[in-house]
């Protein structure tokens, strides 16, 4: 091929394939959503030739934002994509109206209450009645401003006794 030659562009299956393996991801506090279910997940694209994926954090001080993008990394280079990169997009902020249905279904089935959708911009603690992920009861009471992560709050049922986290509103 001469110099002059011009490339085919590159196919569309590595964006496909680089978009599959990134979404896959699980997130390192909370292993049954993907960082597609999660919402993080924010684009797979080219730019200048490199594959390169978009991630939002759920807030900008959250410990595991790192772990994400090496378990990125790594999953895009099991799919054949060393060479792709992996980005942190502040803008716009992640909310928790970008959690999918599947992951609060399976917040729900895991015993995490998912937040109510349409909370953006109401603060963190906008939604005062949480129904408890195990027996579906309200009559819940806010225990902690904190859960086991600091994207959640810790939350006890008063109809069946148990304690559960509730993913905080963003």
């Amino acid at each position: 091929m001469s110099a002059s030659t011009t490339l085919p562009p590159p196919q569309d299956a590595d964006l496909e394939r680089a978009r599959a393996a990134a979404a896959a991801v699980v997130d390192p506090e909370i292993p049954v959503l993907t960082l597609e279910d999660l919402g993080v997940l924010r684009g797979v694209e080219r730019r200048d030739g490199r594959i390169v994926v978009s991630l939002t954090p759920t807030y900008t001080g959250c410990p595991a934002t790192l772990a994400i993008a090496l378990a990125v990394e790594t999953a895009l280079a099991e799919a054949g994509l060393a060479d792709a990169r992996v980005e942190t997009v502040l803008a716009p902020p992640w909310s928790t109206d970008d959690i999918s249905d599947a992951g609060r279904r399976k917040l729900k089935e895991f015993g995490i209450a998912p937040p109510e959708r349409a909370q953006r911009g109401r603060g963190l603690f906008a939604q005062e009645t949480v129904a408890c992920p195990r027996c579906g009861s309200t009559r819940t009471l806010r225990i902690s401003e904190f859960g086991s992560t600091a994207c959640k709050a810790l939350w006890r049922c008063e109809a069946c006794a148990e304690p559960f986290d509730y993913f905080k509103c963003l």
